[in-house]
Order: structure tokens, then C-alpha cells, then sequence
């Protein structure tokens, strides 16, 4: 059947989150004298993101809201746990006012966007928030060229569960077997999206391989022409 709509992850796929988050982090850790409590900035960012996975893992489960993981997190990672909520979002804030300084979209982003303007429907599904993906999208200029943005802290099911790619799919009214999903993590976003009925797409940026099993590309140039059907690119005959 034929592919009528793109579904895109945000983060590492259209948008530096990678290159935003160290910059933002960088520039965080030095206003916030905490220069020296880890030895560098990708150390300072490891274990900012293993708390993050450690506590997303709790919302996903369902047992604390978006909110209360992020200051689990803060608190967690300034080794501070009696830190108040009102200190934490404070602390939050701050950190962002530096990542958004530092937000890019990805050079192939728009061009990729342009060459699936015409015959090809598009929106959004993401691991965050409406409110967050929202204002991300509208900075970057490019809220317009999507018809819906779906997040899992409004729908309180995440990627990979089928679940959160199938309201996806409903926003845009079709069925999964008519949209491709394109994002950079190999099992949350290209496995699930298979394993929900949609044609999954591992934007593997970094060569890492390995995934035979899964359709994969290097850059979002390439995804017009697999979402057409041009078989050089490892796309099944039937997605023409």
C-alpha cells in the first residue's frame, strides 16, 4: 500500500538536540558554579542522561507526571533531595534559557521537508511534551509544515508502545500501513513503528549499522526517495 503520510520524531532527527544539550549544558554548569563537580561536560551529560532514562521510565510506568520526573532528575543529579519543586523548575528554567540559545535544526531537515511537500501528508509523534515540542517546532520555523503534534505526556502512553503510534495515525485519520515513520533511536522509534504497522525508519546520522532487520538510512536525504519507492535504498517494493 501506498505511503501517504510521514509521522517524525523531533529530537536527533529534524533538531541538534545531541549539539543543544551540550552547548546548553556547558554554558549551565559554568553560570551555575558547578564548573567543577563533574570532570567534564560529557561526564556532567552521561549521567544527566542516564536520570533521564531512569525517570522517564517511572512516567512511562505511570507513576509520577511529567513534571515531578524532571525534578526527580534535577534533584537527582545536584545530589540535592530535599531541593524544593519551586528551586528545581527555577533550575530547570535557567538551564534552558542556554539550550534554546544553542537550538539548530539539522542542515538536511527543511530540504528533506521540501522535496515531501507535495504528495506526502505530515505530523509529528514524540517522546515530550505538546507545550515543549510546540514552542520548539514555532523557534525553528517550522510548526507549519506539520498537521498535527502528538506527545506522549498528553496521550500518557510513549513510544515504543503501539499504542502512541496508532493516536498518531488517527490524528492524521489513515492507517498504519500508509505511514512511515522516520527517527534516530533503532528500537523506540523505526522497531516500534514496524511492530505497531507502519514502515519504520532508522535515521542512523552516526553509521552505526548493525540492524539488518530494520530500514535504515544515513541522512534525511534519502528519505524521499524510500518513501517513493526507489528500492536502492532498501525499501520493499511495496511502498510504491
Amino acid at each position: 500500500m501506498r505511503i501517504r503520510a510521514v509521522l517524525w520524531d523531533i529530537d536527533d532527527t529534524i533538531f541538534d538536540y545531541t549539539g543543544a544539550d551540550r552547548a546548553g549544558m556547558a554554558r549551565h554548569l559554568r553560570d551555575e558554579g558547578l564548573a567543577d563537580a563533574y570532570a567534564s561536560v560529557d561526564q556532567a551529560l552521561v549521567r544527566w542522561k542516564e536520570l533521564t532514562r531512569v525517570h522517564w521510565l517511572r512516567f512511562e510506568a505511570g507513576g509520577v507526571d511529567f513534571e515531578a520526573q524532571r525534578r526527580d532528575r534535577i534533584r537527582d543529579f545536584l545530589g540535592m533531595p530535599a531541593m524544593g519543586d519551586a528551586r528545581a523548575d527555577e533550575w530547570f528554567a535557567r538551564y534552558v534559557t542556554h539550550y534554546e540559545a544553542a537550538w539548530r535544526l539539522f542542515p538536511d531537515a527543511v530540504p528533506a521537508l521540501d522535496r515531501l511537500a507535495d504528495g506526502f501528508r505530515h505530523a509529528v509523534l514524540s517522546n515530550s511534551s505538546l507545550r515543549n515540542q510546540h514552542r520548539k517546532l514555532t523557534v525553528l520555523g517550522v510548526r507549519d509544515r506539520f498537521e498535527a503534534v502528538v506527545c506522549a505526556e498528553d496521550l500518557g502512553v510513549a513510544k515504543p508502545r503501539a499504542a502512541a503510534f496508532h493516536a498518531a495515525c488517527d490524528a492524521l485519520g489513515l492507517p498504519p500501513e500508509q505511514v512511515a515513520y522516520v527517527g534516530d533511536h533503532p528500537d523506540i522509534d523505526a522497531r516500534g513503528a514496524a511492530d505497531a504497522g507502519l514502515t519504520g525508519i532508522w535515521l542512523d546520522r552516526a553509521g552505526v549499522a548493525g540492524r539488518p532487520e530494520l530500514t535504515r538510512i544515513t541522512g534525511l536525504g534519502e528519505l524521499p526517495a524510500l518513501v517513493r519507492g526507489d528500492t536502492r535504498f532498501g525499501a520493499p517494493s511495496s511502498f510504491g
